[in-house]
């Protein structure tokens, strides 16, 4: 959890849990009981358990299932005839007596399986109005969490006093949400759950495409903005009951979680503090108001700053950079220490090993990251360079200049080092900066944000470069399309689609880095070798990485093509083959060719020709980088023009794709797209242009007295 959201931060103080299951969670579409989410919904409870946490269930469902058992009840017992009168609804106290029996049998034996035990307590809107009674009920409940026995709620609607139970809203609670809520506050819980069929609260009905998740509920922001859909297929309210129960327990100082039941594990990510479903607390106005004003605030600085930065000379901010390499360089320790407290964490969380190789600044890292700096610092100055140059008309001339985009927002994950290069890039290009790490790299993150902008003058503004700490602040940011100018998301597909569908704001980068190494049939296999070999294991989880080996046919009569397998599976490559290539060399196939693995494996496929080789990479590819080993340079000349990707190379390793190697000092990213910077975005990739016209009185009038000459001049004024 990031301890910097306070919508999250409630977690830590949890003990007591109530969990209320629906009986749209509890039941299939055809009535019958859902075992597998009751099984999923049990064996979260025994973990909880485990961990120290005193659970109590309050189940819907009986109705549900009592229902479906007395309709085959009805048909095995009635006649034909029977059957052609019209069929009346069935007695819902009749159903929930019937139900109730076979509900809580299930839940004894998935309970039982799990070395819990489990017991049931039936109750009515009646019982709380008798003192003695809610006394007895805390008194039961206790003993029973001391014993480490799971009590499981339900409302008695078999003998219940209500005369419509189903519309009746009145009395002391009127459904299982609201019984659940009753619950909460009588047993002095910690947190209540609520499990629905979707995923939380949305501004509208789910299923319209227009509605958005509300992530923390404001009453005073949501309460009437919020469309509610249909109720339940098989519930009594649906999401309206569930939020005025959820209301009715936060504003009492209960938080409450509204999420999906059909999720695997959402109870416990609720407890490990992560963003799912829909938050309910009394403090929630606080945190909305502050987050609304500090993600606007925070980009607006960023704005007033890079328009300070501009101002400075190009030597001015040279030395800006020159100072932050020296920083980082006299920082090392203290920035090597918070990125193994990093690196440490993410193993013990069990992270991806591709992950915490991307997390871990490696020996040599901070010295090199401080050179890539110096050379950025050294380079041209590349604000307001004259790019064309135009007489329009006798004494007037047009300037075409490079100009800096103005408030870049970048999103990255895993790699601290990112950082250092892009508010690099930042600062030479002349740009505001907000920046949003991954919560594995918290630490590193934080004290390189502070080493950076320690360096930058009081003349510029620290906020130049500024660092988001929550999540929660991610969805205000992306709204602000009038302060932001370009979002360039680094990470995984999902990260890259989820932004792109999340703003209005342009966004720059890849999705996927299928990277592809094609050997020729007159290719030098000893360069081929060395090639493939860099290119899959000098850094697996590198975006550049092959990802995909393609082989002419003829290098398998030939052997070469089996020498370079067994080398790679001695570095400890994983191989996985095509059609043609699993069953030829004996290895296991791909599930599919669009695959990115970034780690040591890799799919291996034989191709016909260099023609069949360009369609596989357009058709399995990402656009990314791509490589050919040939002798044949008319061959070489074909791929070179024909594939379609931001970086195509010829007898070089898909690991020369990258801004420093490029030559850019460093890089933001690498951008797959065909508008405006592809390739590893540097310097040039963050600028974009202005055009500056100086006249002696010129007016247009109709273009009456004005003659046009659009003559270009030299670049030299």
């Amino acid at each position: 959890m990031d301890s910097a959201d306070p919508a999250r931060a409630f977690v830590k103080d949890v003990k007591r849990i109530i969990i209320k299951v629906g009986t749209a969670v509890v039941t299939r579409g055809d009535g019958r009981l859902a075992l597998g989410r009751m099984g999923s919904l049990c064996e979260q409870i025994r973990e909880l358990t485990t961990q120290g946490f005193e659970v109590i269930l309050v189940t819907s469902g009986a109705v549900g299932v009592g229902r479906q058992r007395l309709r085959y009840r009805k048909l095995i017992n009635s006649s034909f005839a029977d059957l052609q009168k019209p069929q009346g609804d069935l007695d819902g106290k009749a159903c929930a007596a019937v139900g109730q029996n076979g509900l809580m049998a299930l839940y004894d034996t998935l309970f039982s399986q799990l070395d819990v035990t489990s017991a049931q307590l039936m109750v009515t809107d009646n019982d709380f109005r008798d003192p003695a009674f809610r006394r007895q009920l805390n008194e039961t409940v206790n003993s029973l969490l001391c014993l480490k026995v799971v009590p499981i709620f339900n409302e008695n609607d078999a003998i219940s006093t209500r005369k419509a139970p189903y519309e009746d809203s009145s009395g002391i609670f009127w459904d299982n949400d609201s019984l659940a809520a009753l619950l909460a506050l009588e047993l002095k819980a910690d947190l209540l759950v609520l499990l629905s069929d979707v995923d939380g609260l949305y501004t509208g009905p789910p299923s319209d495409p227009q509605s958005e998740l509300i992530h923390t509920y404001v009453k005073e922001k949501h309460e009437g903005l919020i469309t509610f859909g249909d109720k339940s297929r098989v519930g009594r309210g649906g999401m309206t009951a569930k939020v005025k129960a959820a209301v009715y327990a936060a504003y009492a100082g209960i938080p409450v979680v509204i999420t999906s039941g059909f999720a695997n594990n959402n109870i416990i990510k609720a407890l490990d503090g992560e963003r799912v479903g829909t938050l309910f607390h009394r403090e929630a106005i606080k945190w909305a108001s502050t987050g609304d004003v500090d993600a606007r605030k925070m980009a607006v600085s960023a704005r007033e700053c890079a328009r300070r930065l501009q101002a400075l000379s190009s030597q001015e901010r040279s030395k800006i950079l020159l100072d932050i390499a020296d920083a980082l360089e006299a920082k090392e320790e203290e920035i090597l220490a918070e990125n193994e407290a990093d690196v440490a964490a993410a193993q013990q969380a069990g992270y991806e090993k591709a992950m915490i190789s991307r997390l871990a600044l490696k020996p040599g890292k901070i010295s090199s990251l401080a050179n890539s700096v110096r050379v950025l610092a050294n380079m041209d100055e590349p604000i307001g360079r004259i790019l064309k140059r135009t007489e329009l008309a006798d004494g007037i001339i047009l300037e075409k200049t490079s100009s800096p985009l103005g408030v870049l927002l970048i999103i990255f994950e895993s790699r601290p080092d990112a950082l250092v290069q892009i508010a690099s890039l930042a600062v030479r290009s002349g740009n505001g900066l907000l920046l949003k790490g991954g919560k594995e790299a918290k630490r590193s993150n934080a004290i390189l944000h502070k080493v950076i902008t320690s360096s930058i003058p009081p003349s510029v503004g620290e906020r130049l470069v500024g660092l988001v700490t929550s999540r929660e602040e991610i969805p205000e940011l992306l709204k602000l399309d009038d302060v932001i100018d370009l979002v360039i998301p680094r990470g995984s597909n999902k990260l890259v689609s989820q932004i792109k569908a999340a703003t209005k704001i342009p966004v720059l980068g890849h999705a996927d880095g299928i990277c592809h190494v094609f050997i020729d049939k007159s290719a030098d296999l000893d360069m081929a070798k060395r090639i493939v070999l860099d290119a899959k294991t000098d850094y697996p989880a590198a975006c550049n990485a092959m990802e995909t080996l393609l082989v002419h046919k003829d290098l398998v009569q030939t052997g070469g093509l089996n020498v370079l397998i067994l080398e790679l599976q001695e570095r400890g490559v994983s191989l996985f083959g095509g059609p043609k290539a699993s069953s030829l060399l004996n290895i296991p196939e791909a599930n599919s060719f669009h695959h990115e693995y970034g780690a040591l494996a890799c799919t291996v496929e034989i191709v016909e020709d260099v023609n069949s080789a360009i369609d596989h990479i357009h058709c399995h590819g990402s656009a990314h980088t791509d490589s050919i080993i040939t002798e044949d340079k008319e061959v070489a000349e074909l791929f070179l023009r024909q594939v379609d990707s931001a970086a195509v190379l010829h007898n070089a390793s898909t690991r020369f794709s990258d801004g420093f190697r490029f030559g850019l000092g460093a890089e933001v990213g690498i951008s797959t797209s065909r508008i405006h910077a592809r390739g590893p975005v540097g310097v040039e990739g963050l600028l974009t242009t202005r055009w500056l016209a100086r006249g002696s009185g010129q007016v247009v009038d109709g273009d009456k007295e004005i003659v046009y000459t659009h003559k270009d001049l030299n670049l030299e004024a």
